[in-house]
């Protein structure tokens, strides 16, 4: 892999015209001459990703272990001397375009609403050009935009649309960056749309791997391969329930929650500082293992939900001071915290991160490992729901549905709605698939005539972003 991303480019001719994403890329590239009456200089490929294990901990500055998916994200991209940014979607059903001077984009976000779907688009580029060297005038833009990442899925296609985004920007303003810097950059950038996440899904957007699963670490941020046991195979199941993380209060209510009951637990063990504002931060500056942060969870939090006062009193600070320091301006209202089962859960799954990659690293049998990854998976579902309650329902009845046939099952993704990721085997994922058909999408009335195969599907390790251009 070399240093720089802008360097590392991939021939449309790699992708074969019958594929799905040489359609994919036909089809773009047809719509944007189209639309601006000029063909595109270059695409951009980002893929969607599902988080194996590993949930709601990235934040909290642990691990995680996700895999890059075949479904994508696919930007057509035309750059022009003005400084002019144009942005199209292919679907109808995204009707809105873009179009404004590079020196004024503005990414608005009303309280209450899902952001206009080209807001991804804009955090990309508006990220990357306030990377660009001081003096540096950036280039005008075209884009259209096309994917098969199911929207507010738990795929990330909110991410690959960022990243696809960024590095488009990044290509066409010859901008010298790394993989790694690209995905911090992105990350950091995402937070335009009001979204307190914690670097996964743009870490593996980038830095994934054809054939592997990543444990991909934070602060700094690297990442490993995990090649995962022979014969097994994953297979993604939509709830049919969809929730747009950055249009809810729910995630970042989580985040809020977490952050407090590190600065609670942190205040029973005297750390202070300005650098113990997440748990990984706290268990580094203690010196002690997860086992040992999991007691401290418990005997430092009790089990009955922390109202707000009693956290100021606890942590001497005001109201004001409180949510200044660690609660979003969209849930200053909430009142309620449940800081003891969301520290649990985050320090146990990330736990079970560790165990999980583990696994995969030792020379056991396969049919062994399998089911010790199944047991790991179920038990993250378990906690995610009880513990998180970041669950849905339909993602529930899925998860039931999987018992006694797939060898574990999880949500995946922010959760509260979305999809559910299952381990199956070669042997089993056909009938496993089957089931699900006409047990869970069947007898839905709303997708009645529809392609069950876009709801569920079985999936395998894929490669990062690409830059794809017509000569090499």
């Amino acid at each position: 892999m070399s240093k720089h991303i802008s360097s590392e480019l991939t021939s449309i001719e790699h992708f074969h015209q019958e594929s799905p994403e040489g359609i994919h890329i036909q089809n773009l590239s047809q719509f944007f001459t189209d639309t601006f009456k000029c063909e595109p200089d270059f695409f951009t490929l980002v893929p969607g990703r599902v988080n194996l294990i590993g949930e709601h901990v990235d934040y909290c500055g642990y691990s995680v272990c996700p895999m890059a998916i075949k479904n994508s994200i696919i930007l057509a991209v035309k750059t022009f001397p003005s400084d002019v940014i144009k942005i199209v979607n292919i679907d109808p059903n995204y009707g809105h375009s873009y179009k404004n001077n590079a020196d004024q984009l503005r990414i608005e976000v009303k309280p209450g609403k899902a952001p206009a779907w080209y807001c991804y688009v804009l955090c990309g580029i508006k990220g990357v050009l306030e990377a660009l060297p001081s003096g540096q005038k950036p280039v005008g833009l075209s884009f259209a935009v096309t994917g098969n990442v199911p929207q507010a899925s738990g795929l990330s296609s909110s991410s690959a649309l960022v990243c696809a985004a960024a590095l488009a920007t990044v290509y066409a303003n010859k901008l010298d960056i790394s993989r790694k810097s690209l995905a911090n950059l992105c990350a950091k950038a995402e937070q335009y749309i009001g979204t307190q996440g914690g670097g996964m899904d743009q870490a593996i957007a980038l830095l994934a791997t054809t054939g592997s699963a990543k444990h991909i670490y934070f602060n700094p941020l690297r990442s490993e391969d995990v090649q995962l046991p022979d014969g097994c195979v994953f297979v993604i199941a939509n709830s049919l329930s969809e929730l747009n993380k950055a249009e809810t209060h729910h995630y970042n209510t989580r985040v809020a929650e977490c952050c407090l009951a590190n600065q609670v637990m942190a205040k029973f063990r005297n750390v202070v500082g300005n650098d113990v504002n997440r748990f990984s931060e706290l268990q580094e500056k203690l010196g002690v293992g997860l086992s040992e942060m999991i007691e401290l969870a418990k005997q430092a939090l009790h089990e009955k939900p922390y109202m707000k006062q009693e956290i100021c009193t606890v942590l001497g600070l005001t109201e004001s001071e409180l949510n200044t320091k660690f609660v979003p301006q969209n849930i200053w209202q909430t009142n309620e915290f449940k800081l003891r089962d969301r520290a649990l859960h985050v320090l146990q799954e990330a736990q079970r991160v560790d165990i999980f990659c583990g696994i995969c690293r030792e020379q056991m049998p396969a049919e062994k490992a399998l089911k010790q990854l199944g047991k790991l998976m179920s038990k993250s579902h378990e906690s995610l729901k009880t513990l998180y309650e970041c669950s849905h329902p339909e993602l529930d009845r899925l998860v039931a549905l999987s018992d006694g046939i797939a060898l574990g099952c999880r949500l995946t993704g922010a959760g509260w709605g979305g999809c559910v990721v299952a381990l199956t085997t070669k042997d089993t994922v056909e009938s496993y698939i089957k089931m699900l058909k006409e047990r869970f999408y069947e007898t839905n009335p709303t997708i009645k005539g529809k392609d069950l195969n876009m709801f569920v599907f079985a999936t395998e390790p894929s490669g990062g972003a690409q830059i794809i251009v017509k000569h090499i």
